[in-house]
This record gives structure tokens, sequence and C-alpha cells, in this order.
């Protein structure tokens, strides 16, 4: 649009094509003006920038303007870089409870909020409302760890080999209970990611989940409380943590109240840090710290 209106300053009836898939200069004749060409040689050349053809979505390309003796204008392609193409991700979420995570991602999916499909449920209590609703859905739901009670229930190795056949790229705890084993995190390293409900490093490891863990906030007199995403490791809640939300803990809370606080945040904070993950947004600081790239400015992170 620059160029447009630079041009129909000189030449109010003329146009200039502000798109095109050809990677190779061409050149348009334009009438004389001497003004115009004044100002061209006054400049040497003329510099601006265009959106790119539709088929090239999501960058800009540089193009240098000059004019030769015959008069023709010749624009060509500088620093043109195609987009880098994300293919869409594949998630395993493992929960063992209600779910409400579980179903603010899938919904994320099925909004086109996140470039990424659901494509099966781990869980440790089948009859939980996290596997009817994928069942629902008809997301294949995998019963993991065996146990006494669980025969069907599948062993580390076979987990493992489950979601390869499936093509998972990452796998979410949302809600899940048990301890991820060694042999899964080994197959899936910084690809495992899981949602506490507290500021971790303060009020988590093994025991702590649930009300437990908001009833423990209150009586602590902590004034603040929130979610916390952290990447697996073979303990509880001792991972490298990759984002948090704040929420204030009132005076006259109850472990309920303060837990709805907090839940409404997990679901949010889920859904956009998954879509960083499907997004490859996700950079590795040299001390190992976790950050996420923003989508609208790549030189600023969170």
């Amino acid at each position: 649009m620059e160029a447009q209106n630079l041009l129909s300053g000189f030449f109010p009836n003329y146009k200039i094509p502000l798109t095109w898939t050809s990677k190779k200069p061409f050149s348009s004749s334009l009438p004389s003006n001497p003004s115009f060409h004044s100002l061209l040689q006054s400049h040497n050349c003329v510099s601006f920038k265009t959106h790119h053809s539709p088929c090239f979505k999501g960058s800009l390309k540089k193009i240098f303007f000059c004019v030769n003796a015959s008069e023709n204008a010749v624009l060509e392609e500088k620093d043109y870089k195609r987009p880098r193409v994300v293919k869409r991700k594949k998630l395993a979420v493992f929960v063992s409870g209600g779910g409400s995570n579980f179903k603010s991602i899938h919904d994320a999916c099925f909004e086109g909020l996140v470039h990424g499909d659901i494509v099966v449920l781990v869980t440790n209590k089948p009859d939980c409302g996290g596997a009817e609703y994928a069942k629902n859905k008809e997301i294949p739901v995998v019963l993991f760890p065996r146990t006494k009670d669980a025969a069907d229930g599948l062993s580390p190795s076979d987990l493992v080999a489950a979601l390869r056949s499936l093509e998972v790229d990452f796998i979410l705890l949302a809600g899940y209970l048990k301890l991820i084993p060694a042999e899964l995190i080994r197959a899936y390293p910084r690809s495992i990611l899981n949602i506490h409900p507290s500021l971790l490093p303060a009020f988590g490891g093994k025991g702590y989940y649930g009300m437990k863990v908001h009833k423990a906030v209150i009586a602590s007199g902590a004034r603040y409380s929130g979610p916390t995403i952290h990447f697996v490791d073979e303990h509880y809640d001792t991972g490298r943590i990759l984002a948090q939300r704040v929420v204030p803990v009132l005076a006259n809370d109850t472990a309920e109240e303060l837990a709805a606080r907090v839940l409404h945040e997990e679901h949010q904070l889920y859904v956009e840090v998954t879509a960083a993950l499907c997004e490859e947004r996700l950079i590795w600081r040299e001390d190992g710290v976790p950050l996420i790239q923003n989508r609208g400015n790549p030189n600023e992170y969170s």
C-alpha cells in the first residue's frame, strides 16, 4: 500500500500489482513525469515494503524500486523468506478425575486455538469423568498403570510403545495423580508437562494435590496462589517451571473458593501454553530455563 500511494501521487491513473508469486524481478513501463524521475534520481532508489502474496501469509517482503535509462521500473525481491511450516501436533492427555483442563484443551483444539489434536487419553481410573468425556468424543482411552485391580492396564514399556504408535508429540498431565515412570520421561524428554494448583515450588511434592493444596495455602497465611505449569521429571512437582498465573488469596477464602479461582486461571493458562507448545514457540535458555516466545513479537519472552 505504501508503494501504491507513492506512485498514485505522481500518476493517479497508474496501478501496480502489490502481490505476485514469481521470484524473478519484473518490470513495468511508467509514463514520463519529471517530478517523479527527479525524486528517484535524488534518492538513487526508493525502498518500501508490501504485503506478500496470499499464498505466503504472515510475512513481508522487501522491495527495492529503481529506474534505468529506458525509464522502466524494475522491482526485485530481497531478503525473501518463506514462512516456516509447523506440522499439527499430536497430544496425549493424562487424567485421574473430572478432566476439566483436558476438556478445555480439547475445546481449544476443536476451535482452532491450538495447532494440535488430542489423539489419546491415559488414565488410572477408567470410570472417571475425564475418561467418560473422552469416550463420548471418540478419543481412545488407555489404562495405565497395570495393577492387581487393573490387570488390563499397560506396563511402562507398553505405554511408550502405544504412544509412539500414535505418533504422540507431547504429553499433558491434567490432574493425573500417579508418578510418571522414568522410562516414559526418557522416551519423551522435554515433552511432558504438568499443571499444579499452587505457585511452585511452594505447596508442591508428594501428597499435595487437589483441595489439600488450597487448604495448605490458606493455613499458611499466603496472600497469593495460582497455577504452575512445569516440565515433568522423575519426582513430584520438581521439573522446570514454564508458566504461572497469580491469583489473590482473600481474607475469608474457603479452600473451595480459592480452588475455583485458581481453576479458572488453569483453564486459560494450560490452553495458552499448549498453543505455544504446538506452535514450537518454546525455547531453552542456556541455564536450562524454558521460555515462551511471544507470537506477535519473537524477541519477547515470558
